[in-house]
This record gives C-alpha cells, sequence and structure tokens, in this order.
C-alpha cells in the first residue's frame, strides 16, 4: 500500500492594498514656541492685571489725601475737594484705576505728593542700587548653591552630605539684618576689608561699586544658596536612580560626561524653580539691607514712600516690582522649557 504524500493545503493570500508608512507627527519649533507664549501670556497678563488692581485698590482705600499732605492741617473741607477734583480722586473707584493704569502701561507712575517729582524718575534714580544687590546675590546663590548642591549629591550618605546639609539648615535660619550686622562688624570694623556704606555706580568706579555692594549682597544671597542647593540636591539623586543612567553607566561613558550632560540638565527643575521663588524675596530683603549699608536704593525708597504716606510712590514701587517678579518668572519658565523638552510638548 502506497501513501502519497500531498503539500499542505493553505489558504489562497489574499490580496492587500499596500499602505504607505505614516511619519510621525512633529511640531515645528515656531509653532511650539509660539504656543508657550501664548499659555504663557494667559497666565502673566491676568495676573499683572490682578496685581495692580489690589496695589491700587491698597491707596485708593487708605485713607490718605494728596490734600493733607500739600495744604496741611490748615486745609478746609473745600479746599480738600478742590484738590481731589484737580486730580480726579472724586471720580469712580474703578474709572481711576482704568485711567491710572493706562499711565502705568505707557510708563508714566504718577507724581510724588510730598516733591512733585514724577515717581518713575525717582525709581530710575534708585533702581540701579537695588539691581546691583540682588543681582550679585541672586549670582553668588546660583554659583555656591549649584557647587554644594552638585557636591552633596554625588557624595550622597557620606559626612561631605552631611555637612553641606547642616551648612545649608543654618544658613536659612539667619536673617538678611543678622547676617549684615555680622558682616559689618567683622569684615568693616575687626578687618577693615570693606567699607561700611555708600555706593558707587558701575560706570564711575567698577572696582569700588564692586566692594560696596559684595556684603549687602552675601547677606542677602544666603536663603538663595540654601534653597538652591537642598533642591539641586533632591533633584539630582532623584535623576541618578533613572534607568537611563543606569544605561550610560553600562555604556561605559564617563561619569562627569553623565553628570554635566545628562543628570545635571534633567535633574535641575526644582532649583530652577526657586529662583522664581527669590527674587520676591531678595527685593523684600533689600529693604532692611540698604538701611543697613546706607544705600538709596529702591527697597528703601519704597520704605520711606510707606512711612511717609506718599501712595503713588508706594504704588509705582510695587508695580516695577510686580514687573521684575514677571519678567524673571518668564525667564526662568523659560529654562525648564529648554532644560526639559518634554515639558514643551505638554507631557
Amino acid at each position: 500500500m502506497t501513501v502519497q504524500l500531498t503539500e499542505p493545503l493553505t489558504a489562497e493570500p489574499t490580496p492587500t492594498t499596500p499602505v504607505a508608512p505614516q511619519a510621525p507627527v512633529r511640531r515645528r519649533p515656531g509653532l511650539a514656541l509660539l504656543a508657550w507664549l501664548g499659555r504663557t501670556l494667559a497666565v502673566t497678563v491676568p495676573v499683572f492685571l490682578l496685581a495692580t488692581l489690589v496695589t491700587f485698590l491698597l491707596g485708593a482705600f487708605s485713607g490718605l489725601s494728596p490734600a493733607g499732605q500739600l495744604l496741611g492741617d490748615a486745609a478746609t473741607p473745600e479746599d480738600v475737594a478742590r484738590v481731589n477734583a484737580q486730580l480726579g480722586l472724586d471720580r469712580p473707584v474703578l474709572v481711576q484705576y482704568v485711567d491710572w493704569l493706562g499711565h502705568v502701561v505707557r510708563g508714566d507712575l504718577g507724581t510724588s505728593w510730598l516733591n512733585g517729582v514724577g515717581v518713575a524718575e525717582q525709581i530710575g534714580q534708585r533702581l540701579e542700587v537695588s539691581l546691583s544687590v540682588a543681582g550679585f546675590a541672586l549670582v553668588i546663590g546660583i554659583v555656591v548653591g549649584t557647587a554644594l548642591g552638585v557636591l552633596a549629591a554625588v557624595r550622597q550618605g557620606s559626612w561631605v552630605d552631611r555637612a553641606v546639609t547642616a551648612f545649608c539648615t543654618l544658613i536659612s535660619t539667619l536673617p538678611p539684618f543678622v547676617v549684615s550686622i555680622g558682616l559689618i562688624v567683622v569684615f568693616c570694623v575687626l578687618f577693615p576689608l570693606f567699607p561700611s556704606a555708600g555706593y558707587v555706580s558701575p560706570t564711575e568706579d567698577p572696582s569700588a561699586w564692586l566692594t560696596l555692594i559684595t556684603l549687602p549682597a552675601i547677606a542677602l544671597s544666603l536663603d538663595a544658596v540654601s534653597d538652591i542647593a537642598r533642591q539641586l540636591r533632591t533633584g539630582l539623586v532623584a535623576a541618578q536612580r533613572e534607568n537611563y543612567v543606569v544605561g550610560l553607566v553600562v555604556r561605559g561613558l564617563p561619569a562627569r560626561r553623565i553628570l554635566l550632560r545628562h543628570v545635571l540638565r534633567n535633574g535641575s527643575g526644582p532649583a530652577l524653580s526657586v529662583l522664581g521663588l527669590r527674587v520676591p524675596m531678595l527685593i523684600g530683603g533689600a529693604v532692611v539691607t540698604e538701611s543697613i549699608f546706607g544705600m538709596a536704593g529702591f527697597g528703601r525708597f519704597a520704605a520711606d514712600g510707606a512711612v511717609r504716606g506718599d501712595v503713588p510712590v508706594v504704588q509705582g514701587t510695587l508695580v516695577v516690582a510686580i514687573v521684575v517678579v514677571l519678567l524673571f518668572n518668564l525667564l526662568v519658565n523659560a529654562a525648564l522649557v529648554r532644560l526639559r523638552p518634554a515639558a514643551q510638548r505638554g507631557s
């Protein structure tokens, strides 16, 4: 008996229409930038309007009147009404705010009630002092805080890590005015290496300018050093535990390259976020620091205006502070998007 082997039965292939592979959808860099800019403005503009509204209402409902400042205690009710009418203070509050905001957008911050000089002009004369001190303090905070944070993350769990953590905890508890007095006693009295007061423009004498702003900048920078170091250490330690870092180590990449090109970029987000919170604190701390070091800066000007009841000065300084804070936060957000491309894609 012969068994014949036959070929196995197979189904006839069904003809299919070839499908062309689809290219991945990529957003153009220009469109992504416009989308990010639109989202940022959608948040920044309402915040600016709300902050300026609160600033204006604080002055409008403070109970202070320019008539009392200009005419003195002998002013009659008729005199007060006449001055208020001249300055437009007899109109509804919302109308006054819209008119005031229109002047603010054009750079007109009003006129001081006491000396009749434009507030914007007076702020411009003093803003250089505060920006010099606060800017140098921010530079010190970034440089020293980054160095300490990286050192603690690299030596995680060692005595170096514990020493950095203890140092950051200690300096974060010291108020700026205490540090300022201590720096003056040590570096101006016991060891006269720095002047204790004054200010010189960098256009006149750069060396004297740097010498005069060093001590107040150090006094203001300690909180920034502490926050940046601790947040950066936390971010770097978390980034070092990611799978891609293990893969890079297995591939044999140098540890320094992994740290600088990959870990530092992906782990610096928390530290950058802290920078956006430090600017208002630097501006607020400048009030006390400038008074201690005898500097006629922006913070001291705002404090003097509040003490004397000069509402346009107070409102003008608050508006400038709001603009500075919002602009710096925009820079921080842009840096975060640049360092973390996933954030730009909305993931």
